[in-house]
């Protein structure tokens, strides 16, 4: 396993990072903790869950994923060993997160009933790292496009105030560092400015989509990434499994999760994708590699991404994902790779 430091913090994360959210769904307890222990018995010390989890979001599997974490721990007695990262919701309607049905949002009174509801799904006394799972302001994260739509976001909880209630999470010592998720380059620029001007808690990474088919990230964020050490965990590295080629040519492998929850993902359903989908398969058959090992690859040997995020519904799966970390990726793949992003370009943001 390779591993790389988390920000400007003194913890070295392994670069596959360990993916929950399926995890009383799609999945038992008994499916997470055989997967725990495999990820950690091939050096992951990484996992990553959320408040919401597990997904689709409702109120009857809300802490579901935490808690098969939580009880993992709990029997195993290993809380030392991993490096637990945790998100709390942004603006949101979804009026069970909250307790009398009010609207979720970032200040301070929300965050502190988050991170204690966390603290107790995952029997933990601490996480290492909380994330604002996206913002509270519109500004698009789950639009489906490239380009900025300005909305009004008066009512919105300002970053100032959210990463006051940040910081004070750290300073108690619930939280050892935060970050943020599904933000842009100017958000993340406001974290950062308002940490430095009030000496604040420092954002220590972003957690954005990227993948073959959605290298969004690439513009802006990147070079923010490297210079200001607010590294990548990048989700959804296979696209929501459409790059592991299972749902090529129409197939829907029975149990899957297109299967299951079709519409709740159309993220990856675009004019171009199919197309840019066959050239990756293509590819990596001409270089005799699994589809799936050469995407999660390619997102873990990028300079501004830390760790990269996979997940699973079996076992098998899981083994193929983790391996990625023992493939080379030469530069004529490299290239190739390019200049099927130069046809198809970012055919699903």
């Amino acid at each position: 396993m390779n591993f790389k430091k988390l920000g400007n913090t003194d913890l070295k994360v392994s670069t596959i990072c360990l993916g929950t959210m399926t995890w009383g769904e799609q999945n038992t307890q008994k499916d997470a903790f055989e997967q725990m222990d495999y990820a950690i018995d091939q050096g992951i010390n990484f996992f990553d869950t959320a408040e919401l989890y597990a997904v689709p979001m409702k109120s009857e599997t809300r802490g579901k994923t935490s808690q098969c974490i939580g009880e993992w721990i709990s029997k195993k007695n290993n809380r030392k060993k991993i490096i637990l990262a945790d998100k709390v919701v942004g603006s949101s309607s979804m009026a069970w997160l909250r307790p009398n049905g009010e609207k979720a949002c970032l200040n301070k009174k929300q965050i502190e009933f988050a991170v204690n509801r966390s603290l107790k799904d995952l029997k933990t006394d601490y996480i290492d790292l909380y994330q604002v799972h996206w913002p509270d302001r519109p500004s698009g994260a789950f639009s489906g496009k490239l380009e900025y739509e300005h909305k009004n976001s008066d009512n919105s909880v300002s970053i100032e105030e959210t990463l006051e209630a940040l910081n004070n999470l750290v300073k108690s010592g619930k939280v050892r560092h935060i970050g943020i998720s599904n933000e842009t380059a100017w958000g993340t620029n406001q974290y950062l400015k308002y940490s430095e001007q009030k000496k604040l808690a420092r954002i220590v990474s972003i957690q954005n989509a990227y993948n073959f088919l959605n290298r969004g990230f690439e513009v802006g964020l990147s070079e923010i990434a490297i210079r200001e050490k607010v590294g990548l965990l990048a989700y959804s590295p296979l696209a929501s499994g459409y790059l592991s080629g299972k749902y090529r040519n129409g197939a829907m492998p029975k149990n899957s999760r297109m299967d299951l929850f079709f519409d709740y993902w159309p993220r990856y359903r675009t004019i171009n994708s199919e197309k840019a989908i066959e050239e990756y398969w293509n590819l990596a058959k001409d270089f005799n590699l699994n589809i799936a090992q050469m995407a999660i690859k390619f997102c873990e040997i990028q300079p501004f991404v830390t760790s990269v995020i996979i997940g699973a519904t079996t076992l098998e799966q899981l083994k193929t994902n983790i391996d990625s970390v023992d493939i080379n990726l030469n530069k004529e793949i490299i290239k190739k790779i390019g200049e099927i992003q130069k046809k198809y370009p970012n055919p699903c943001p």
